[in-house]
């Protein structure tokens, strides 16, 4: 995995090739976290946050993402490949930031499947373990 400091320059380097209309309203920008963050719904510490979109009154409108979520995940990864990983995690978050300003929820709903999925999933694993 390379370091925090190549990833953030990784993520600068992509921030750089959106058009700047996407950071309207974007206050906080775009964020690098060092940590990393366990998704509430995990089940045995396995599902990670890489990447979030926040709204609230203090701070505004930014983009988290979390490197050490990204080590914890992707560290198998060519730079390549792990270059398409953080540009497709900025865009979705982006995305969240468009629908926010525009009263829309579909990709939050779309997350909120894909979460849904995730714990079938894994009470099917435990299930079929437990036999």
């Amino acid at each position: 995995m390379i370091s925090i400091e190549e990833f953030e320059s990784l993520l600068s380097e992509i921030a750089d090739e959106l058009p700047e209309d996407l950071f309207v309203n974007l206050s906080g920008g775009i964020r690098l976290v060092p940590e990393a963050k366990i998704h509430p719904a995990a089940v045995s510490n396995d599902l990670f946050i890489i990447g979030e979109y926040h709204f609230d009154s203090v701070m505004g409108r930014y983009i988290s993402i979390y490197y050490g979520s990204f080590v914890k995940t992707c560290s198998n990864m060519s730079v390549p490949e792990l270059r398409e990983k953080l540009m497709h995690t900025v865009k979705h978050e982006f995305l969240h930031h468009l629908e926010s300003q525009g009263g829309q929820r579909d990709l939050e709903i779309d997350d909120e499947i894909r979460i849904q999925e995730y714990k079938d999933q894994t009470v099917e694993r435990v299930r079929q373990m437990e036999q």
